[in-house]
């Protein structure tokens, strides 16, 4: 029974979950395009919104990144470099940094929802739901530093890392190999593609339409002429007056 669960669980679930992710994402973009949007609530506490969603983006989007480099880099690669134990603890360290710094903003974002009474009912189910998701996830990885830094050899991030590149590259591991991890890892891997199935539901689109293009376009600025309008443009009556 056990094998059964971690298959379902850490085999096929994965698998579920990106399709949803990509499929959804698609249709809804292609038959709801008016509700792809962040719905933002800005209008109500701006000043901790403002520190919130800075330090919730900015700690996300290096844990994002983090966990892409760290579980789907092969280890022959990065073994060219550093040492598994030397990824280990730069792994820790700043997934730790960045934990921290994404746990706070988004604490102040769900207090934010949850204890103002005018943002509260201008939310929906899903937002409240999400940011909690959110903030179990990032409560459990964090909870996960004390058995890392236990297992200062790598050998559980080299069983993660196998474990994603398998499902990445179609080629899944035995879930058996997972049964002898902590339960924080469990739960995280769990939540985390659970994140992904409710993806096109939330307001989790709007990273699909991040405006990186801003990065590299030219600026511009828009400014009043003061040359003088031509005759024949002065010479036009101020409005239009009615046909009789």
């Amino acid at each position: 029974m056990r094998d059964y669960v971690f298959h379902l669980l850490f085999v096929w679930y994965p698998y579920i979950c990106l399709t949803v992710f990509l499929l959804g994402s698609l249709i809804r973009f292609d038959r709801e395009q008016y509700t792809w949007r962040a719905s933002s609530s800005q209008l109500l506490r701006k000043r901790q919104l403002r520190w919130g969603s800075n330090l919730f983006h900015v700690g996300i989007l290096f844990l994002m990144l983090g966990h892409a480099v760290g579980l789907l880099t092969p280890t022959s690669l990065y073994t060219l470099v550093i040492t598994v134990e030397q990824k280990q603890l730069i792994a820790v360290a700043a997934g730790g940094i960045a934990g921290v710094v994404c746990f706070i903003g988004l604490s102040l974002l769900l207090h934010r929802r949850l204890f103002d009474e005018r943002i509260r009912l201008t939310s929906s189910v899903m937002d409240i739901a999400l940011l909690a998701l959110l903030w179990l996830q990032l409560c459990l990885g964090l909870a996960t530093l004390p058995f890392s830094l236990a297992h200062s050899d790598g050998s559980v991030m080299l069983v993660l890392s196998h474990w994603a590149q398998g499902i990445v590259t179609l080629h899944p591991v035995d879930a058996a190999t997972l049964q002898g991890l902590a339960w924080p890892y469990l739960m995280h891997l769990v939540l985390g593609m659970t994140l992904f199935l409710v993806f096109p539901f939330s307001r989790l689109v709007h990273i699909w339409s991040a405006p990186v293009w801003y990065l590299g376009r030219r600026g511009y600025q828009v400014v009043r002429t003061r040359r003088p309008l031509p005759a024949a443009r002065q010479s036009l009556p101020a409005t239009r007056q009615p046909a009789e």
